[in-house]
């Protein structure tokens, strides 16, 4: 994104925002499901998000990303086990935990490290993927390939939470109310950690989170600053973190963003604490696209 004029990149953004929906990350399953009908009354019946997001098993076959990340679908997904020595699913009614074998494998493996180098409890995962990926009903204009997680930024408790409370329960608020810059109430020094340790992991692409977390981290990070390249200011994400993979070896049709510019980014944020960024205007909403303008090899899979 560097080098667009501030007027062409907030319409970008803005567009990208109103592509995906006006559910949050922490909705409640009751918000949830007002949200989906809502959406269903509306769109087309061949719209890509009523397809995808109406299915509830995986495509058969090996696993394969397929697309972009915001224009794409999962063959062979798997599911995440709601629970794991280092890891709990959140929001579980959405049927969102599932991804390709390749971040199944990296949550695991990041929640195991977290637990051992970042003074982190345990993850509490929210949104992954759709059973076949693809665009959602709410929510994300991403999060189609089955690369990509939303990751909490509240500890995981102690003990295994009920299904009804993973629905219900809400997550910590890392910002100030006014955007500024984050709740010292909140913030701790194990949020750095565990975030710095999520953008080492190797295969990381991208981790988005609220620009005044990267402010924080900035402001916080030794000389070992590399890892901070990685971590991309984006509206919201002031209770979670989005993870976002490269695309797995070998699949050939799965589309890779290019790489984040040089540098750590730390001199880039002015933009994102003036008005026009911490108050931006919603603009009118993207057309829903269609299951023909997604790859083909999509299409074969709603149709298998």
């Amino acid at each position: 994104m560097a080098g667009r004029s501030p007027i062409i990149w907030v319409l970008a953004c803005l567009a990208a925002l109103a592509a995906g929906g006006p559910t949050r990350a922490q909705d409640t399953a009751a918000q949830e499901s007002a949200h989906r009908r809502a959406v269903l009354a509306t769109l087309p019946q061949d719209a890509a998000k009523r397809v995808f997001g109406r299915a509830t098993s995986p495509a058969p076959g090996p696993a394969q990303a397929i697309g972009g990340y915001t224009r794409g679908c999962l063959a062979g997904g798997v599911e995440l086990p709601a629970d794991g020595p280092d890891w709990q699913v959140m929001r579980p009614s959405r049927g969102r935990a599932w991804g390709h074998p390749l971040l199944v494998a990296f949550l695991e493996r990041l929640a195991a490290t977290a637990a051992q180098q970042a003074d982190w409890p345990g993850l509490l995962i929210g949104d992954m993927a759709q059973p076949r990926g693809g665009p959602m009903l709410t929510g994300h204009a991403s999060h189609q390939l089955g690369i990509e997680a939303d990751i909490w930024l509240t500890p995981m408790p102690d003990r295994r939470l009920s299904p009804a409370e993973r629905d219900e329960m809400p997550a910590l608020d890392l910002v100030r109310p006014d955007g500024y810059d984050i709740d010292p109430k909140v913030w701790r020094p194990a949020d750095r950690e565990l975030l710095e340790t999520a953008a080492k992991s190797p295969g990381v692409a991208r981790i988005f989170v609220n620009p005044a977390i990267k402010r924080a981290l900035c402001r916080e990070a030794g000389a070992d600053r590399g890892w901070l390249r990685l971590i991309r200011p984006w509206w919201e994400h002031r209770r979670h973190f989005h993870l976002r993979l490269s695309c797995p070896t070998g699949d050939h049709e799965c589309a890779n963003q290019a790489p984040p510019p040089p540098g750590d980014g730390c001199n880039e944020l002015a933009w994102w604490f003036t008005p026009q960024a911490l108050h931006p205007k919603p603009g009118p909403p993207a057309p829903p696209l269609r299951v023909s303008q997604l790859p083909p090899a999509c299409a074969a899979l709603v149709e298998r």
